[in-house]
């Protein structure tokens, strides 16, 4: 047997990258996917009648070694990547694809679990079993199943073209991400920089043969720093340009001509299935239902957001024009003159919370909050084979019983593309704990200085924790309906909610210590903090509902009737942004999340979820940050119950009545 198929002799029997080989992946996704297809040739043998035991039970285990290798193979893609990997994921893409459609469009297989969902349907009396039969009867019904042969075989082309551009989308932003490199030989070219970046940009110069200079990157830890602080008006410049203009230079990885094929043959997909768009198939299976659902939520949340905004963009530029600022700000500006700004306003910048956020400090930090909440102890171990060596792993347990495995993967490196996630190297199922990891692009320690993370890294890694949470805490039977995977628009509330704690002093101070006096975080800087909270919120959020609208737009309309990529967004973001726009900029070239990464027509959650959480956390604000009754409340009916009901149903199980806006609005200072 494969070795990736073969049972790993290792702790929990962990995934064990150092025995596996870039060339066992194509042969071990042939041989599960051979292994699922004879399985599912059993189901439809049998000459009895079809029940939920017969048909429901072997189809959900059908297809795990498919799931394994994918697992393991396209997190690799994600977080260690390289040329060949690249290669295989293309040769990848077909047989999954083939795979995932030769299931949904077979009809025989079909008539067994529509026999099962007509008939067995009403005797069900677990919710899970429920949820198993109804969702699996929906996705074939919803990926073609009723088709004749004609559109089926339409259906089955469009598919493996989408999983191969979607693929090529997210190499062509790691291309571009990683081969723009910037250099600066003067010092006083670097005024106004963190020393911190600095560092890092002094080691990348020394790596690439330079160690008279200092060189610049469009990793985050590297980018945003420079266009925050540096004084030099070009140097920003140069690193805004080259990030607003990835995959839209009309080369070899412009994205523009896949971005247009991507969008129609999602749309042409769903006309095949008789729905009016590709947001419209998609929202069915959301919490929002339906595209118009959407967009009255962005236009409630612009209501509050647009008058903030307004007001913030005006007191920003009149404090340039003090300053003695441009006369015209650009979009390299901005945040250089926001922070400016702020100190001003509350004498407070987020370089003078880093000394506090050392990353191990952080990371025992959510450790500690995971045990005042859901009583998990999390212990480092060195016996787990890992794919890279910045790896961690840790065993996780409660009252002594084993809950899961859980790697950390902080920082950046050319092999790993950018952004922050959580996955999983194996899902919980009956009898079988999960194996999860969150993935991240921190700045990395220098000879000098330890790792000194920033605030908004402090929330991303908590943020990512939270779907660890979501993962590691999850008590399900069946692996297709455990822990993240729920509907789209409610995944983000086990992340953002944990975002939360991350701004309270109760939890900060547990773990905010200055890195070299241990000193805790004064509780002068701990208000400055909270007073800045709200700083510019009107802007963050008029950005992300622009964001949601440019997706909307994208897989609403006849992509046939739209102009080109730019055109298409400057006619939707105007407006929702007051700065003028950049010449030869796209959002849309590297928006991976809704052409790579699964969020398409899904955009809209991060502000969903947003309502979600801000309501779910006013309910520990009202008994306590770290109230057990509380958190046990939203383990019992949240983490640990994954996709097996309706979210909305376990929402209402966990707080008592639908989430409402208020708590967001108040929150965001947008009331």
């Amino acid at each position: 047997m494969n070795t990736i198929l073969s049972k790993f002799n290792t702790p929990h029997e962990a995934v064990d990258f150092s025995k596996i080989k870039n060339s066992d992946f194509l042969p071990a996704l042939k041989e599960a996917v051979a292994y699922a297809e004879a399985e599912i040739a059993k189901i439809k043998e049998r000459r009895h009648h079809p029940s939920f035991e017969t048909v429901m039970i072997p189809f959900e285990e059908a297809s795990g070694n498919v799931e394994l290798v994918l697992s393991i193979f396209f997190n690799l893609h994600g977080a260690a990547s390289n040329a060949e990997i690249q290669a295989i994921a293309k040769e990848f893409s077909p047989i999954t694809s083939k795979f995932q459609n030769d299931v949904l469009l077979d009809k025989k297989l079909f008539e067994e679990v529509k026999y099962v969902y007509e008939h067995d349907r009403n005797k069900l009396t677990n919710n899970e079993d429920k949820t198993l039969l109804e969702k699996a009867y929906k996705s074939f019904v919803r990926n073609g199943a009723m088709l004749s042969d004609e559109k089926k075989t339409k259906l089955r082309e469009i598919d493996e073209k989408l999983a191969r551009l979607s693929l090529e989308f997210g190499d062509h932003v790691l291309a571009e991400t990683n081969k723009f490199f910037h250099t600066v030989k003067d010092h006083k070219d670097l005024a106004g920089i963190p020393e911190d970046t600095l560092a890092g940009a002094k080691e990348l110069a020394v790596q690439k043969g330079e160690p008279n200079a200092w060189i610049f990157s469009l990793q985050m830890p590297s980018y945003m720093p420079v266009v925050t602080y540096a004084d030099n008006r070009a140097l920003r410049e140069t690193m805004s340009k080259a990030m607003l203009s990835r995959c839209f230079k009309g080369d070899e990885n412009d994205n523009q001509k896949i971005i247009r094929e991507i969008v129609t043959l999602r749309h042409e997909r769903a006309k095949i299935l008789s729905y009016e768009s590709h947001a419209q198939f998609v929202l069915e299976e959301r919490m929002a239902e339906k595209p118009q659902k959407v967009f009255d939520f962005i236009e409630e949340m612009y209501k509050h957001a647009k008058p903030a905004y307004d007001r913030e963009h005006k007191e920003l530029l009149e404090f340039v024009k003090k300053s003695s600022g441009p006369e015209k700000i650009e979009r390299w500006d901005y945040a250089y003159y926001a922070e400016k700004l702020k100190m001003e306003l509350y004498a407070f910048d987020d370089e003078m919370l880093r000394p506090y956020f050392k990353l191990e400090n952080v990371i025992d930090g959510v450790f500690q909050v995971a045990k005042k909440l859901f009583d998990l102890d999390f212990k480092q171990v060195n016996n787990i084979p890992l794919y890279h060596p910045d790896v961690m792993t840790y065993e996780v347990h409660s009252s002594g019983k084993f809950i899961g495995l859980f790697y950390a993967d902080f920082f950046p490196r050319d092999s790993k593309r950018p952004g922050a996630w959580m996955t999983q190297f194996k899902s919980q199922k009956k009898n079988h704990r999960p194996h999860v990891s969150i993935v991240c692009n921190f700045t990395k320690s220098t000879k000098d200085k330890p790792s000194l993370i920033t605030h908004d890294e402090v929330r991303t890694l908590f943020h990512e924790f939270g779907h660890a949470l979501h993962g590691l805490l999850s008590d399900i039977n069946y692996a297709s309906l455990s822990g993240p995977n729920v509907y789209w628009d409610f995944v983000e509330l086990p992340s953002q909610i944990m975002e939360n704690w991350a701004q309270e002093k109760e939890c900060l101070d547990l773990f905010a210590r200055h890195y070299e006096t241990g000193e805790k975080m004064p509780d002068d800087l701990m208000a400055k903090l909270h007073r800045a909270s709200t700083y510019h919120e009107g802007r963050m959020t008029m950005r992300q509902l622009g964001l949601a609208h440019v997706d909307l737009e994208w897989h609403t309309c006849d992509p046939f009737s739209l102009p080109d990529v730019g055109g298409l967004e400057s006619t939707i973001l105007k407006r929702y942004d007051l700065m003028p726009p950049t010449l030869n900029s796209s959002i849309s070239t590297s928006f991976s999340h809704i052409f790579s990464g699964g969020y398409d027509s899904g955009y809209y959650s991060y502000k969903w979820a947003e309502v979600l959480d801000a309501d779910a956390f006013e309910f520990f604000k009202e008994k306590g940050l770290f109230n057990r009754e509380v958190a046990d409340r939203f383990k019992n009916h949240i983490l640990s119950k994954g996709g097996s009901e309706h979210p909305m149903h376990l929402y209402k199980k966990f707080r008592g009545h639908e989430p409402k806006v208020q708590p967001l609005l108040k929150r965001a200072g947008l009331l």
